[in-house]
């Protein structure tokens, strides 16, 4: 997967990098409740998986947008990928840890929900923090929480505040008003997204889970 990198002197953002980057080093979160009625209930039908189902929600939106692809490579260079896959937590009841394990991001919903499938039979069972070796470099990570529905979560990661790429964070669905929500936290941080690109993030997310007729297609 190709990595492109800025050129940070033609950059339109780059007074605002340059600023969150090195002045004011600043990440931020925002929680927001999906609404997810009726996109849980066509997959029970369908009998699919809710978990795998999100994951594919989020992985589109990502890579419909360049600001959650940036980062920095092995050779300290900022750039971003053309694609990005995701890295997601699977919990183990037998001793109460979790694995970390990724799968290739496909545009397909099939697709992708056919290599969560195989990841999950192959890794799933291995308790180990990341079974699946050999992960690409171009991933992001995904959590969930589905033991509460949180109003807010806040990650504190001490890396001099170098990490660009966001951490999502998903939490226990619940019922309000005859309705279906789950709450879902985005990271990010403000060198490379401000409240606009979180913002249409939540709303692109809702939009697919609201008309999951046109995407979720499974064989």
């Amino acid at each position: 997967m190709k990595f492109n990198l800025i050129d940070t002197e033609h950059w339109d953002r780059k007074p605002y990098f340059e600023h969150y980057f090195n002045s004011v080093k600043c990440t931020y979160s925002m929680t927001a409740n999906i609404e997810i009625t009726n996109l849980l209930n066509h997959i029970r039908l369908k009998k699919l998986k809710l978990y795998p189902t999100l994951i594919y929600i989020i992985a589109t939106v990502v890579n419909n947008h360049e600001e959650f692809r940036i980062c920095f490579d092995e050779n300290n260079n900022l750039g971003y990928w053309d694609s990005m896959s995701p890295n997601y937590t699977i919990f183990h009841e037998d001793n109460k840890t979790f694995s970390s394990i990724w799968t290739e991001y496909e545009e397909s919903f099939s697709g992708f929900y056919n290599k969560y499938l195989e990841d999950i039979k192959t890794y799933g069972h291995i308790m180990s923090f990341e079974p699946k070796l050999n992960e690409s470099t171009n991933t992001f990570p995904i959590s969930c929480i589905p033991w509460v529905s949180f109003t807010g979560f806040n990650l504190n990661i001490q890396d001099d505040g170098t990490y660009l790429t966001p951490i999502f964070t998903l939490g226990k669905y619940f019922e309000q008003n005859n309705k279906t929500f789950i709450p879902i936290s985005i990271q990010v941080h403000h060198a490379v997204c401000d409240g606009y690109h979180t913002s249409r993030f939540i709303n692109e997310v809702q939009e697919l889970a609201s008309d999951f007729q046109i995407w979720l297609t499974y064989k």
